[in-house]
């Protein structure tokens, strides 16, 4: 017990010391958290009031574009309901506001609808016009576009030259393609118009025989096909189409 009592006042010290440590190390953090407040306060406060600012402008832009396509969304839907009351006056009225919206696919479907407005209404250079305009506007979503195309080649197909059709189409006229119909049935014709059915043959034949291709594409196509020598309905392998398939992309590049 003697040596514990020795002991005490050797270790007082030591604790001492450490309190003293302790107390200086807290002032020493005290005065750079001071300083530092001092000196980068005021962009700190800046900063946290930047992000907070963002944040809230997000939020906003989010709820305001929200309201905007709920908006064109109910004057589109304005517009259908007057095509379908036959009303085109009150449909291209109601298309109005749409046809610059900010929104690419109410933009692109809103002259689209237009567009077949003015065929409807017998103004067919009004309608290839507008046609040609979504055609070409890289800004709108490839699916309208593609559209547009088909759509401004069929109204005007009579007007065109059987080969600016093949060159306008060849891409989309491909197997897999979602306008293959459309597209592989135009350049057929062209095909046919410029004297080459052993192009034009094989083409039908791959339209007919495509389930993808709507219906009434293929029964035509399955006609033309029978017209040309080629019966599609025996057709139990691709390899008698994919060849002359090859000779009619080879043709089109032959040309470019």
């Amino acid at each position: 017990m003697a040596k514990d009592k020795n002991k005490a006042p050797e270790q007082q010290p030591d604790r001492q010391e450490q309190v003293f440590l302790r107390e200086v190390d807290e002032a020493v953090r005290e005065d750079q958290l001071k300083t530092l407040a001092t000196r980068y306060g005021i962009w700190i406060f800046a900063a946290v009031i930047i992000g907070l600012g963002s944040l809230a402008g997000w939020i906003f832009y989010q709820n305001n574009q929200g309201e905007k396509s709920g908006l064109r969304s109910e004057e589109y839907i304005a517009a259908i309901d007057s095509v379908r009351q036959n009303n085109l006056d009150g449909a291209a009225k109601a298309l109005e506001p749409l046809m610059d919206a900010e929104q690419p696919g109410y933009r692109a479907a809103a002259q689209l609808l237009q567009a077949n407005i003015a065929l409807e209404k017998n103004n067919p250079k009004k309608a290839i016009e507008g046609y040609a305009k979504v055609a070409a506007d890289d800004s709108l979503p490839k699916p309208f576009r593609d559209l547009a195309l088909i759509r401004q080649t069929t109204a005007e197909f009579d007007l065109l030259k059987p080969q600016q059709v093949i060159d306008r189409l060849k891409p989309l006229a491909v197997p897999g393609n979602a306008w293959f119909g459309s597209a592989g049935e135009m350049v057929a014709i062209s095909y046919l118009n410029m004297g080459k059915s052993d192009l034009a043959g094989p083409l039908f034949a791959q339209l007919a025989k495509d389930d993808n291709v709507p219906p009434t594409i293929r029964s035509r196509a399955l006609q033309m096909a029978g017209v040309e020598g080629i019966d599609a309905v025996e057709l139990d392998s691709d390899e008698k189409v994919v060849a002359p398939l090859k000779a009619v992309a080879a043709e089109g590049e032959s040309k470019e």
